[in-house]
């Protein structure tokens, strides 16, 4: 009779940065994509067990870069009516 054996569980991908004299590191590209992460984002550091957890910021608000993208239009008045009011309108109906 065969005995069942815990299965090890395979080694995490390494990835290495250097850290410069001033204490500042290059996060590798394949980091930076699977933290969804690029230039003016905020990463947190947490301490556990097994060592330190990277994550990005969650108090960051993912929609900030899209505030404002409709006020550019001459829309008489608020709500779905005037805009839909607008693009027919726009299209000379």
């Amino acid at each position: 009779m065969r005995m069942a054996t815990n299965p090890k569980s395979a080694p995490a991908q390494a990835t290495r940065a250097k850290i410069t004299s001033k204490g500042q590191i290059t996060i590798p590209i394949n980091i930076r994509k699977s933290l969804g992460v690029g230039p003016g984002d905020h990463l947190r550091f947490e301490r556990n067990e097994g060592g330190i957890r990277v994550v990005r910021d969650a108090r960051e608000n993912v929609f900030e870069k899209w505030r404002g993208i409709g006020t550019g239009f001459p829309i008489k008045g608020k709500g779905r009516k005037a805009l839909v009011a607008y693009f027919r309108e726009m299209r000379g109906q």
